[in-house]
């Protein structure tokens, strides 16, 4: 066994979390797991559009970074500033830290300022502070239109823009409000969750107007006119709302882009079986990936159960490397989700997206034992964990 070795995780989303908690798992007491993460709590996103409707609050899905520290991991909290993917060395708070392997799971930066006036006119889908917004605004909406956007693609966790139509005109529902509000979903991609396939794609379709909510797919928005509560397309419609909740554009994280190590997509890429990057010894996974399934043209979703299972891999191989025996692992594109439909129900799609000659992905029937799967999934990451 090589004695001493350091391994960097960057970022504590869920892939991050997997990669720490699994390598310190396999590795022996004198080989080193860092985690870098600027925030000083972790949140469990999956449970924001809970939020949203008053199902949750922050404090039940929040969870103390600095628990970590107790199964062995050292946590460092505070923003990279630089990541020098050559030599495995990132700056964080004024020094550098140096490992033998590195990780990067920093997610996707969410950036609503590259479309005019979103930011401003309505409430970002992807953060607390968006959905605890919506929530107060929610609840003083009793007549009017509701705009659900998707701002551009690609954006994390696909289900969620149609998970978010299908929960907000329950919340009408259930207020007495639902004849008086109407609930459209903008977005511009063809179809719900498109790398899924027609089939997927045309069943999640027919669950959301089967609610009554308008789908109108094809609708990239290009402005956004706060003060007229208006939408403007670039094929030409325009769109009225009296409160917009929206998905806002992704991008890779600053400080990743300028390390260069971002290929065309504007994503790090990686070897889809192992994550490994460009760089000797340097790994990435979950969205701050770019993963395209030549099979069907698109890219692999952005999503944390792939980013967990991606993560699982990856630590596993690099423990093999550092014990210098046992057998590697690859990741081979499987991942599921939970698809909330209102109503105490949810769906659920799941399947390979590296299967030949397409992805093969179902999605089973809403059911309220699907929604309390969902329910018990978040209890038990959050216990599980921290």
């Amino acid at each position: 066994m090589t004695s001493g070795k350091t391994t960097l995780v960057l970022g504590g989303g869920v892939g991050g979390i997997v990669a720490a908690m699994r390598l310190r798992r396999l590795l022996s007491g004198e080989q080193r797991v860092v985690l870098v993460e600027k925030e000083a709590d972790h949140v469990f996103s999956p449970s924001f559009l809970w939020v949203m409707i008053g199902e949750r609050r922050a404090r039940e899905i929040s969870r103390p970074l600095g628990a970590l520290r107790r199964r062995g991991i050292e946590l460092v909290q505070g923003t990279i500033r630089q990541i020098d993917p050559a030599n495995r060395r990132i700056r964080v708070n004024g020094s550098d830290l140096t490992g033998d392997y590195m990780i990067v799971a920093l997610g996707a930066d969410l950036t609503p300022g590259i479309v005019p006036g979103l930011a401003e006119a309505g409430h970002d889908l992807y953060t607390l502070a968006g959905a605890e917004s919506l929530r107060v605004a929610l609840s003083n909406l009793s007549k009017g239109r509701i705009a659900v956007l998707v701002a551009s693609m690609p954006f994390k966790c696909p289900a969620a823009p149609n998970e978010a139509a299908m929960l907000l005109e329950y919340d009408c529902r259930r207020r007495g409000v639902r004849q008086d509000v109407r609930v459209d979903l903008y977005t511009p991609e063809p179809g719900p969750m498109p790398v899924a396939g027609p089939q997927v794609s045309a069943a999640l379709r027919r669950m959301v107007e089967a609610k009554g909510i308008g789908y109108h797919p094809g609708h990239a928005v290009t402005s956004v006119d706060p003060a007229r509560h208006r939408l403007v397309f670039a094929n030409g419609a325009e769109a009225d709302f009296d409160l917009l909740a929206y998905v806002p554009p992704h991008r890779a994280p600053e400080v990743v882009r300028d390390a260069g190590m971002c290929g065309e997509s504007g994503w790090i890429p990686v070897d889809r079986a192992t994550l490994a990057t460009g760089f000797p010894d340097v790994y990435a996974i979950g969205d701050v990936t770019g993963i395209m399934l030549a099979s069907v043209g698109k890219p692999l979703p952005k999503a944390g159960v792939l980013a967990h299972n991606q993560a699982e891999v990856v630590a596993h191989n690099i423990s093999v490397a550092i014990a210098g025996r046992g057998v590697t692992r690859q990741f081979g594109g499987e991942g599921e989700c939970f698809v909330e439909t209102g109503d105490g129900k949810a769906g659920f799609g799941s399947g390979n997206f590296y299967a030949d000659p397409a992805p093969r992905i179902t999605l089973r029937t809403p059911s309220v034992f699907l929604h309390w799967g969902k329910v018990a999934y978040e209890k038990y990451w959050l216990w599980s964990r921290f």
